[in-house]
């Protein structure tokens, strides 16, 4: 359903006429009983064009009464509101007189239950005035993933919901039974949990057509009972759960042998955290042979837990980030649903897979950007604002996935796997010192996240013999455990680069264009017979130790110049000699002194 075409002529009582800023062009050419009919049309459409300009037109504000939603006022003619609805009508009638000046209304005060947001409300406003339903924004009733059609995602479904909660409320019954059947429409195609939201306005609104389909469509489906208790009312959520064992009496084949007392204990575990004791959880593991895993207890953190409830989760290492619950979901998945930035780091940290995808081929990022307005996305942020989460969340994943993991699964005894991790090494190992040598201090804090060793990789530019070569032989070291030796030191410059590239992304782009524009000697290492690799070897060490000589020199010539840490200066590249030239930048804080090969 695209939201760009919304109709308008089922519930309008003007016909669909062109109406544009006040103007109406008509063409009529009947006569005799039709004249009358059509000059009723134009009459029609003349008015609901000239009450539409009360809304748009700023020079026509003649409001009287103001009601504030989302902390921003909208102007209202509360004789029209009371005219066509008759909750505006009661409300009006039972405040004349009381409020003095214009008076203002809360829209959370006006709703018992549900939410309308600023957009909902305007184009209920307008059909209101009207009689016309305008087509939905795009910006909050679409989601930012390009790929989707827009006829079933969470936005589309939400706008479509807070419309429901207007029609319903203020009751304009023609407008609630038109969202009441597109409703219906989306219960068939649209994701399982996102029926919930549907479901719950059906249930509010006394919708017992649409509730009896999405009652169904749950039912139906491998929606888990702790969801089905924490997201939908009592009464509908038992409901669901005998529907759901009616098929079971009748196959006894099918009858799932479920454990009363280890369900117990999982509930137990649940309940602890819901109450942030994960000291409580710790002695329930230990008095139970149940594990964090067995009860999912990680997902369940992550989908209704405080964020430090999951930190301390995490904490116990008794987890596994990457399990997938009945449903095909990992608790990445669970985090990208809630959208809470906190979370999807900590897990990420844990070294949860952002690539891992749902039963249906839905990696977390998409699952965030098809939960995701185009509103709340591009929102700006002014200085000193809290930024917006729902971008926060996507751009964290999205850098996430375009990190290339450089540590597979590999088998140990290959010799092609042998050299490709000396490869793979060999760019670590230098990728890591420059960083050190350009960028120390957020090296440094890299590795520290990473727990790797500083000592390990030190002098790793200078160093030469043994100590600096990756193809050194040990007589007493087998090739397997010489090949689990470099894939243990491969995994952890990996993780320190993974850090780098998490937490200080425009380093990593230097380094990024420094590996592969400034370096490209250092992609010919394994080229061409063995003595020409063994001479070019030589000759990368020896231009290594040049570099960090060079280094040295100027950086000791800044400081007896005078040159401070917190020069703001900058040069440009320059001076091109036959073995190096010299790039200096200079930040707020810093002045490093980069030398690349050419």
């Amino acid at each position: 359903m695209a939201n760009s075409a919304e109709p308008s002529s089922s519930i309008s009582f003007t016909s669909s006429s062109h109406v544009s800023n006040g103007s109406i062009s008509y063409n009529i050419s009947a006569t005799g009983s039709e004249t009358g009919s059509n000059l009723e049309i134009i009459s029609l459409n003349k008015l609901s064009c000239n009450l539409e300009q009360l809304l748009i037109d700023s020079s026509c504000d003649y409001s009287d009464a103001d009601i504030v939603v989302e902390g921003a006022p909208v102007g209202v003619h509360r004789c029209i509101l009371a005219a066509r609805s008759k909750f505006f009508h009661e409300l009006f009638k039972k405040e004349k007189g009381e409020k003095e000046g214009k008076p203002k209304y809360c829209m959370s005060d006006l709703l018992p239950y549900g939410r309308v947001g600023y957009e909902a409300f305007r184009i209920f406003l307008s059909y209101v005035y009207t009689g016309k339903l305008q087509p939905f924004p795009p910006e909050v009733s679409t989601c930012v993933d390009n790929g989707c059609a827009h006829d079933a995602c969470r936005p589309a479904i939400d706008f479509a919901v807070e419309m429901m909660y207007a029609s319903s409320i203020f009751q304009v019954p023609e407008l609630a039974s038109l969202f009441q059947r597109r409703l219906v429409n989306f219960v068939g195609k649209a994701l399982v949990e996102d029926v919930i939201p549907i479901l719950v306005v059906a249930f509010h609104c006394q919708s017992s057509q649409l509730l009896a389909q999405c009652v169904d469509r749950v039912a139906r489906s491998d929606l888990d009972s702790i969801s089905l208790e924490k997201e939908l009312p009592f009464e509908v959520a038992e409901k669901i759960k005998v529907l759901r064992l009616k098929p079971q009496e009748d196959d006894e084949n099918d009858i799932m042998v479920v454990d009363p007392l280890r369900e117990k204990r999982i509930r137990r575990i649940h309940k602890a955290l819901d109450s942030d004791d994960v000291e409580l959880v710790k002695l329930l593991l230990t008095e139970s042979d149940i594990t964090l895993d067995e009860a999912y207890a990680l997902h369940y953190a992550v989908a209704y837990c405080d964020p430090k409830v999951v930190s301390e989760v995490l904490g116990l290492g008794l987890a596994n980030v990457n399990l997938l619950n009945p449903r095909g979901y990992t608790v990445l998945h669970m985090a990208a649903m809630r959208k809470e930035p906190s979370i999807i780091v900590s897990l990420l940290t844990k070294r949860a897979r952002a690539s891992e995808t749902t039963l249906d081929g839905r990696s977390a990022v998409s699952i965030c950007r098809r939960l995701t307005r185009p509103k709340d996305y591009h929102a700006k942020t002014e200085q000193g604002q809290e930024a917006n989460k729902d971008r926060i969340c996507i751009d964290v994943l999205d850098r996430e996935m375009w990190r290339n993991p450089m540590v597979g699964d590999v088998s140990m005894s290959s010799p092609t796997v042998a050299d490709d991790l000396h490869m793979k090494l060999l760019y670590l190992e230098n990728r890591v010192a420059f960083a050190k040598l350009f960028f120390p201090t957020e090296a440094k804090l890299a590795m520290d996240i990473a727990h790797a060793e500083t000592s390990e990789f030190a002098g790793r530019l200078v160093s030469r013999g043994s100590n600096g070569n990756l193809r050194e032989v040990d007589l007493n070291e087998t090739p397997l455990m010489q090949n689990k030796r470099l894939l243990s030191r491969m995994q952890t410059l990996s993780k320190t680069v993974e850090m780098g590239r998490r937490y200080f992304p425009h380093c990593s782009e230097v380094l990024d264009k420094f590996m592969e524009d400034d370096l490209p000697d250092l992609f010919y290492l394994e080229k061409g017979t063995p003595e020409e690799q063994l001479i070019k070897r030589k000759r990368f060490v020896e231009l290594k130790e040049d570099v960090q000589k060079a280094f040295n020199k100027d950086k000791a010539e800044l400081h007896r110049s005078g040159f401070s840490s917190s020069s703001s200066s900058s040069s440009l590249r320059n001076g091109v000699s036959s073995k190096f030239r010299k790039l200096c930048w200079t930040s707020s804080w810093r002045t490093t002194y980069l030398i690349c090969f050419t």
